[in-house]
């Protein structure tokens, strides 16, 4: 969504951006051309990501600051550069599509490869440990709630049968385990019947509902007036957050409508510009079929 994007970014010559999710550097690359002697502070959790993006953004020297960080640290290394203030924010939301393309990364099913979905592959549990550690409830609750899988009991149940007798360790093991599980699950579909369970374990390792809901929040009070924040969401668990986040900063004004006169004197810290959520355009979605599913919506700092 790359022109999504200028357009709501609203570009200014000699602003200073920062791109919460930096992936291969395609959009700070952009940012970087189309605002003339403009800064941009890249962040991302991983290291593969950033190596990329260093290579992609070296023409533009040292109006680049890339770092090692998760979004919702924005505000810690804002802090550390000494920046008060940005002109505008962007967050890609979800998996990049180097992840997803890179086998080893264990991200997909498409081929069959160690089950391990972190985005920062130096922490956290990997995939392969929570399927084998966590109890029945917790996977239910994890396949449920982050993959709205409704035959979350079924799979579990079914899981906990295999790892008694071996690790599940390899996304194949993982994507079988679940076609054999739900009810058609051997048929031909449109969409796998694993998708849903590898979505709801990439979110759970990498902590992802929790940091939209952290980083976005983070992210409003780091805008000078004016600056604008956008944010792409790829799955409705992550759009939900984003919209209902930027409604409640945009309410200003709490008291009871019966009133005559305010007396909270609250005032809204943002404007909303994209009331319902902006999608990909035709084109895009037939050169980049992932985009189909992509949800921008874009602020401004009262």
């Amino acid at each position: 969504m790359a022109n999504e994007v200028l357009h709501w970014l609203q570009l200014k010559p000699g602003g200073l951006y920062l791109d919460g999710t930096l992936g291969g550097g395609g959009h700070s690359r952009l940012i970087l051309e189309n605002a003339v002697n403009s800064r941009l502070i890249g962040l991302d959790r991983d290291p593969a990501a950033l190596k990329e993006a260093s290579r992609v953004l070296a023409p533009f020297g040292g109006r680049v600051s890339l770092h090692h960080a998760t979004f919702d640290q924005a505000g810690e290394i804002l802090q550390q550069l000494g920046v008060e203030g940005l002109d505008g924010m962007l967050l890609d939301l979800g998996v990049s599509s180097h992840q997803l393309d890179t086998a080893e990364r264990g991200f997909s099913f498409r081929q069959d490869a160690p089950l391990d979905m972190r985005m920062n592959p130096l922490a956290g549990m990997t995939a392969a440990e929570v399927v084998n550690q966590a109890d029945e409830a917790e996977l239910v609750r994890i396949f449920f709630e982050y993959g709205e899988e409704r035959y979350s009991r079924r799979i579990v149940r079914k899981l906990l049968q295999q790892r008694a007798e071996r690790a599940i360790i390899r996304t194949g093991e993982l994507a079988q385990l679940v076609r054999d599980a739900v009810p058609g699950g051997r048929r031909p579909a449109r969409i796998h019947p694993a998708t849903r369970v590898f979505q709801a374990l990439r979110i759970y390792v990498n902590d992802e509902l929790g940091q939209v809901q952290r980083g976005v929040e983070a992210g409003i009070y780091l805008l000078k007036p004016g600056g604008r924040l956008v944010v792409i969401s790829f799955h409705s668990l992550e759009d939900r957050i984003v919209k209902h986040l930027f409604r409640e900063k945009a309410k200003g004004c709490t008291c009871p409508p019966r009133l005559p006169v305010c007396q909270c004197d609250q005032s809204p810290d943002i404007k909303i510009l994209t009331r319902k959520g902006v999608k990909a355009g035709a084109v895009e979605v037939e050169q980049n079929v992932r985009s189909r599913s992509a949800i921008l919506r874009a602020v401004e700092r009262c």
